[in-house]
Formats: C-alpha cells, sequence, structure tokens
C-alpha cells in the first residue's frame, strides 16, 4: 500500500513556520521540501502569499506530535493515520461511456430494438446509458442520423457485457410472462449437426477398383 500523501505541501510548511518551533530540516522532511526551501519561506522570499494550511485540523498531524518534536531537533514528524472514506460504487444506472463509443449508441438502440423488442426503453437506457429520448427517436426512425444507423451488437462494441445483456433479457422475459430463456436471435440459422459415417456404412460400400486399375476390368 502506498504511503499516505500530504496535501498542499508548501501551505502545510508555512502553517508550521508561523506556529511551532520545529526545525527547517523537520518541516522540510514533513513536507518534502528542501530545508533552504523552507528558509526561504521563514524569510518571506518564497511561498509569499500562499495562506498556511493547519495539518492538525485535516487529520494529517496531530499537536501532540508536533509537541514531540518540538522537544528534539534529531525526531521527524510522522504522519498520522488518516481514515479516508472511499467513493462509492455505483452498481446501477448508466456508466461512463468514453466519448469515443457514444457515438456507436444509436446503432446498439438499433440492435437491441430489432433483435429484443421485448425490452423495455428504462431497459435499454441503463443497459448502454443512453437516454429514452434516443431510443425513441430511433424506434419511429426519427433520429436525425436515422439514414446512416447500422444495427450493431452493443457488447461487440463494448457497451455493456453479455452477462448484463442476458441478464436484461431474462428480466423482460419474465415480466411478458415468457419462458426465462435465450431464444436465438432472429433469423438465426440453426446449425445442422455434422453427419459422421458408421462402421456398417463404411464396410457396407462397395468399392470400385476398375476406377483405380483399368486391366482388372
Amino acid at each position: 500500500m502506498a504511503a499516505p500523501q500530504l496535501l498542499m505541501p508548501k501551505a502545510t510548511a508555512v502553517w508550521l513556520v508561523e506556529n511551532t518551533t520545529l526545525t527547517f530540516d523537520q518541516i522540510g522532511a514533513f513536507c518534502n521540501l528542501h530545508p533552504l526551501e523552507v528558509q526561504g519561506i521563514a524569510d518571506g522570499e518564497v511561498a509569499i502569499g500562499i495562506v498556511g494550511l493547519d495539518p492538525t485540523t485535516n487529520g494529517q498531524l496531530t499537536k501532540e506530535e508536533i509537541e514531540r518534536c518540538e522537544k528534539d531537533s534529531t525526531l521527524r514528524l510522522k504522519m498520522a493515520k488518516v481514515a479516508i472514506p472511499l467513493p462509492l460504487t455505483r452498481s446501477k444506472g448508466p456508466r461512463y461511456t468514453p466519448v469515443s463509443k457514444r457515438q456507436d449508441k444509436p446503432d446498439a438502440v438499433a440492435w437491441l430494438v430489432r433483435h429484443h423488442p421485448e425490452l423495455t426503453d428504462a431497459q435499454i437506457s441503463r443497459l448502454i446509458g443512453t437516454t429514452k429520448q434516443t431510443i425513441a427517436a430511433v424506434r419511429d426512425r426519427s433520429h436525425w442520423n436515422s439514414a446512416n444507423l447500422r444495427p450493431r451488437d452493443p457488447v461487440l462494441l463494448g457497451l455493456c457485457t453479455q452477462t448484463d445483456l442476458n441478464n436484461a433479457i431474462l428480466k423482460a422475459r419474465k415480466a411478458a410472462g415468457k419462458p426465462a430463456t435465450l431464444d436465438p436471435l432472429p433469423g438465426a440459422e440453426p446449425i445442422e449437426p455434422e453427419h459422421t459415417e458408421s462402421d456398417a456404412e463404411r464396410h457396407g460400400r462397395s468399392i470400385d477398383y476398375g476406377a483405380f486399375f483399368p486391366s482388372m476390368n
């Protein structure tokens, strides 16, 4: 795990210079600054106009730690463990789509409308992160680029995963009172099993050796 980084090191250094008796070396080590730069802050030659930031207010340093190091110039400040809450992960709703893929969304809508009419507009919207207005425009062919739309699989376009698509289809079929199974796409031809010749057929087939050895006829 990476070591925590100090927030606004120069502003923190300004505060430590103005409010503590720590040495330039101690402040520089904590703020990742050269001691001469810290001295420049104290002399008013560096960080001019920067307002000091109290590291004890954001939990990065404790008053006890400052006092401990003020008593001994050989000690180094240790950053306090800050419990920064992690951002919440969104499990539902439209996902972020790179700009390069956003132009593919109408094609994906056209594919879903054609091959999976059981999907509602809300489901399609959540699945590929598009608006209901766009879906409606594709459905009634009023989309501004309707003439150039090419129905394309959203999974192949990278707009959703196959698992998400399958789950949406099964949910839609269940809501419509249909069997919750995945049917082959409309127009898809079933694959005929490959015929394998049996031993009986192979042995029962006569071989015309005359075709290979004319002198035998």
